[in-house]
């Protein structure tokens, strides 16, 4: 056996992407939230599986409504991401004017317009646990930045264009490893209008 030792039960060292769940709130106004556990299923047709703990806006309004966005985090939104994950989604003034909000093509969604991504879901099912919920979507539809639909430009190329940024271990991370923070540093930068 090598060089291995038994550890307490974590994820750590098993980097998730973020994204930011977008939800209309009962009294119209959007909300989002950041979250990292999200995954994909196949079930006849690529979906998502995600799962949100405790009690949070987010999860209220996806069992409310069952439609939601996943707006992919980049570097360069970070700052404001961290933000939308510390906030309270149940403060009305959570949501600035200087966030950039747009609806979705398929579905009443609010989106992020920063987000070179964004997933519109709906939720199909969802298995309730003892202190969060799993949901499993269907994906209605996906939008992308222009250029990401171009052929020609390679892969690498575009995932370093958009630079999505992972989390493992209470901190955020770049594209290519470089510790950015961890959970709540880097919303000390965002400055709300």
């Amino acid at each position: 056996m090598n060089d291995k030792i038994s550890m307490p039960i974590s994820n750590d060292f098993c980097p998730q992407t973020l994204f930011c769940y977008g939800t209309y709130c009962a009294d119209g106004r959007p909300d989002f939230g950041l979250f990292c556990w999200f995954s994909y299923i196949w079930d006849g047709e690529l979906g998502v599986m995600m799962c949100i703990g405790d009690e949070k806006q987010t999860k209220d309004n996806i069992k409310r409504n069952r439609y939601f966005s996943a707006n992919l985090v980049t570097e360069k939104m970070l700052p404001m991401a961290d933000y939308l994950g510390n906030a309270d989604g149940r403060d009305p003034a959570k949501i600035s004017p200087d966030i950039s909000v747009d609806k979705g093509q398929n579905l009443d969604v609010p989106i992020l317009s920063e987000s070179p991504v964004v997933f519109e879901l709906e939720a199909v099912r969802s298995f309730p646990l003892e202190e969060g919920e799993v949901f499993f979507c269907k994906i209605i539809n996906v939008l992308v930045d222009k250029h990401l639909a171009d052929p020609a430009v390679p892969v690498g190329e575009k995932m370093r264009a958009i630079a999505p940024i992972s989390t493992t271990c209470e901190t955020y991370f770049s594209w290519g490893g470089k510790a950015l923070g961890g959970w709540g540093e880097p919303s000390k930068n965002y400055h709300k209008n």
